[in-house]
């Protein structure tokens, strides 16, 4: 055991009598969570159960990692466990004594749930393709991994105003949302050689910013060096006063765009002159032979390396049951060099599959989660779990479901939808094609669940921006919207996309229909 280990070891004792004191109801929801978010627990609406969320470093999860979840879920009796927006895991429905043996066990096998939560760098967001991805500039993967090994290493002593996202993408797809975050990495080439393109400043919940473009072109070595400077910015500029403003964005605001970079360049210089960062990384090869398949399939996804593939599995809700953690784990034994990678869509790749292999993991996967765009969609826990949940998306998704399929509409015509449960955003509703948003609203004196219509929204660099307002739909109503637009998508043969641009009135007018 590291240093560190024993260090983060020492924390859980008192956790968790802090933890016994907040069940006695001697401490508050309030003041036990300033602490909780920290060590990567929340406690559930109620205040009896908990959640314990895994950092998964950008999603790159070993064989032995997933099956210690898979092992978790199954010792404390979980139906299943829920994949993140930010590439991790979520253990939901645990005590408080099991959120401390979790946290306990993840440590002794570098599985960690520090700074997952609270005022802390979260785990740094990745493309999942990354190193596979036929139209990528480079493989990131080394240079995410090691940013966060640097932010874990001492995860204990950050003291931020709020939380910090940290991005790095493999291509303009933008797959780790560089454009809407703190900070976020593009990588790109310049006359053959490889730089990173940055953007700060961006966020995505109440009062949302795109991201700024800073100015040069950055060396991938230096990568820790910008990490540093914007933590100290933030340490040092942030509001620690006001929580709803406690965010780099509001930084930028304050201080325009020009004056914020001309502060970022200061911090980022004096780091450079304190601390030596460079980073050198070493580049894997993937030597493994491929073979083709002619099989076709949305959820196939050819690699850059010849005759070998990745498969998508989306969960339905981003819940993955136990019984199909196990197929994953068991199948993953019979496959040669497989590795899986989290997305920031809770769902998952299977990925350097040769086409046997793939075709078999089409075929083992197939109707266990969802196989349309819509099937795919993003759905926060939600009320009644979350504390701060309005709404129920989870049931809202699945009544989507049900209707679509009790209908037998299986054609794969609307985009994936992102249903968050209030405007915390943890479905990154804004940046969506089409998005909800939980919100209670006062009707004839009666209070009503509703979800605040977004639509049009992107993340890819060259069309970043976030989706327009369209009005509140009642929650009840979400299923048969969908419905009617998938009709009319239906019968015009075009993406929603750019059906939305040629028929917004018509879009309006269907909104209005199912409006109060």
């Amino acid at each position: 055991m590291n240093n560190l280990q024993s260090i983060l070891l020492k924390e859980i004792p008192e956790f968790r009598e802090l933890g016994h004191s907040f069940l006695r109801k001697e401490v508050t929801s309030g003041d036990f969570k300033k602490v909780s978010g920290g060590m990567g627990i929340y406690a559930h609406r109620g205040g009896t159960e908990f959640m314990a969320r895994l950092r998964v470093p950008s999603g790159v999860i070993s064989k032995g990692n997933f099956k210690i979840a898979y092992d978790f879920a199954l010792k404390y009796n979980l139906k299943s466990v829920h994949l993140t927006t930010r590439q991790s895991i979520q253990l939901h429905g645990l005590s408080l004594d099991e959120t401390c043996e979790v946290m306990e066990e993840g440590l002794k096998n570098d599985i960690y749930t520090r700074g997952a939560g609270g005022n802390f760098p979260r785990n740094v967001a990745m493309s999942p393709l990354s190193g596979v991805d036929p139209d990528e500039a480079f493989d990131v993967t080394p240079y995410a991994m090691k940013v966060n090994e640097h932010i874990i290493n001492k995860i204990y002593a950050y003291k931020l105003p709020r939380k910090m996202k940290i991005s790095i993408s493999s291509s303009e797809v933008d797959q780790a949302h560089c454009t809407s975050t703190d900070i976020g990495f593009l990588a790109v080439k310049k006359d053959g050689k490889e730089f990173f393109r940055l953007f700060l400043g961006g966020g995505i919940g109440p009062n949302p910013a795109l991201a700024i473009d800073y100015d040069e072109l950055i060396e991938p070595k230096d990568i820790l060096y910008h990490v540093e400077a914007i933590t100290n910015l933030f340490i040092n500029e942030g509001d620690y006063e006001n929580r709803g403003k406690a965010r780099i964005r509001y930084i930028v605001k304050r201080l325009g765009k020009d004056e914020f970079i001309k502060c970022y360049k200061k911090y980022l210089q004096e780091e450079k002159q304190r601390n030596n960062l460079d980073i050198v990384v070493v580049k894997q090869e993937n030597h493994k032979t491929g073979i083709v398949t002619n099989v076709k399939s949305s959820r196939l996804f050819t690699q850059k390396q010849k005759g070998l593939y990745s498969i998508y599995f989306h969960p339905i809700g981003g819940k993955l049951t136990l019984d199909t953690m196990k197929l994953i784990l068991d199948e993953l034994d019979k496959t040669i060099d497989g590795e899986i990678r989290l997305t920031m869509t809770e769902g998952l790749y299977i990925r350097n599959l040769d086409g046997r292999e793939a075709e078999i993991w089409l075929k083992l996967t197939d109707k266990l989660g969802g196989e349309t765009k819509l099937e795919q969609s993003l759905s926060c826990i939600g009320a009644p779990i979350c504390q701060i949940g309005i709404i129920n998306s989870q049931s809202t998704l699945e009544a989507i479901i049900k209707l679509f399929r009790d209908n037998n509409f299986t054609k794969d015509v609307l985009p994936k939808v992102r249903i968050s449960g209030c405007p915390n955003s943890c479905t990154l509703h804004e940046i969506g094609e089409i998005g909800f948003v939980g919100r209670l609203k006062k009707i004839d004196g009666q209070s009503r669940n509703m979800f605040e219509l977004h639509a049009n929204g992107a993340y890819a660099v060259a069309e970043a921006r976030f989706g327009k307002n369209y009005g509140d739909l009642p929650q009840e109503k979400i299923p048969e919207f969908l419905y009617g637009l998938a009709k009319l998508l239906e019968s015009s043969n075009e993406t929603f996309s750019s059906w939305l641009e040629k028929n917004e009135e018509k879009f309006i007018e269907l909104v209005g229909e199912y409006s109060l």
